[in-house]
């Protein structure tokens, strides 16, 4: 069957949760759950056609309602950071949680990788989908308007995983959705063997709480500079204001392709094994994060710790801070407007 569902646990408050597995003709498989949105595994082959799963987490729902950093989850109502945790709107200062330091971080403490989704299964051309819905109320978080979220995850059958975002509000808001999981290509050890390439000549440099200062910098000689493929731990301890800022790599990088257009963002080899992740966004930016904060605190699938680097993420997104920094593409979400936003996560092998 292209989509299973099954129990995968209770909250403390006594709500099921639900997690979906979906499959494609070629045997890959996603899995999801109803809380956070969260995905769970994704299994894709590599070389040899051997199966495994390429995404950090845990086997059981119990450690996913504790604290953790984000592992799979939905990610709103924005994502990365807001500096002093609030921004102004129409004349309006609204304060938000300080979850990050004096900063706002992922939506906060309560944002949508705690809430509990409604999912209904769908079959496209394309391939099995889960449609995911949550009704974010106003003043949740802090965040003004009533804002319905809908987000479908597709598995097709040319070996990708496909997200579309889409939102609505009934009064102005601000609005920046992404999946924060977390990718080891080799299902073991750390990224510091994995190749990537970012299709951004320029990235976003940071201050020293990670908040972008609004200069759009060239990579161009400089430990940023990823258009051409090159490996994480050969750049990760560079004697560099921004590398040592954020403990290695916790930038966004300003995509090349067209506005709004469906374009390559990233691509991800790991010469181990030869799986190939490339990443394609509508989104003006991807936040390439390596891991840097896992501490080895928590304990993940198969009792695998999760230490500095054993993941990286790939954040497709608009920039940090976008509400405080008018010179950054708009997150402005109005009534009558429809918030979209499609991200995909291509799977391959190199010989």
């Amino acid at each position: 069957m292209p989509i299973t569902c099954e129990p995968f646990g209770e909250t403390a408050e006594g709500t099921r949760i639900e997690r979906y597995t979906l499959t494609n003709a070629n045997g890959l498989e996603a899995e999801i759950m109803t809380y956070g949105g969260t995905l769970l595994a994704l299994r894709v082959p590599d070389r040899a056609g051997e199966f495994g799963d390429i995404v950090l987490g845990f086997d059981t729902l119990e450690p996913y309602l504790a604290d953790h950093p984000f592992f799979g989850a939905l990610v709103g109502r924005y994502c990365n950071r807001i500096a002093g945790a609030q921004f102004r709107l129409n004349g309006t200062t609204y304060p938000l949680a300080r979850n990050d330091g004096v900063n706002h971080l992922h939506g906060g403490p309560h944002g949508f990788h705690r809430a509990i989704w409604r999912a209904s299964e769908r079959r496209s051309e394309e391939g099995p989908s889960l449609a995911l819905h949550y009704l974010s109320r106003d003043g949740e978080e802090g965040y003004p308007g009533n804002l319905s979220v809908d987000v479908v995850y597709t598995l097709t059958d040319q070996n990708a995983l496909r997200i579309d975002y889409s939102a609505t509000t009934d009064r102005d808001t601000v609005l920046n959705l992404t999946n924060h999981s977390y990718f080891n290509l080799s299902g073991s050890a750390d990224i510091l063997g994995h190749e990537i390439q970012l299709d951004g000549s320029r990235f976003l440099p940071v201050n020293e709480t990670l908040i972008p200062i609004g200069e759009l910098r060239p990579v161009q000689d400089t430990p940023m500079d990823f258009t051409t493929s090159s490996r994480i731990g050969d750049r990760i301890s560079a004697a560099d204001q921004q590398v040592q800022r954020g403990m290695g790599f916790d930038h966004t990088w300003v995509l090349d392709k067209p506005a709004g257009a469906l374009g390559h963002a990233a691509r991800v080899y790991a010469p181990d094994n030869g799986r190939v992740l490339d990443v394609l966004t509508t989104t003006p930016g991807i936040q390439f994060y390596s891991g840097n904060m896992l501490d080895g605190s928590h304990t993940g699938k198969a009792g695998m710790i999760y230490s500095r680097n054993s993941g990286l993420c790939l954040e497709t997104q608009h920039f940090p801070d976008s509400p405080n920094q008018p010179q950054f593409p708009s997150t402005v979400l109005r009534p009558g407007e429809t918030y979209r936003q499609s991200t995909i996560f291509q799977f391959s092998v190199q010989p």
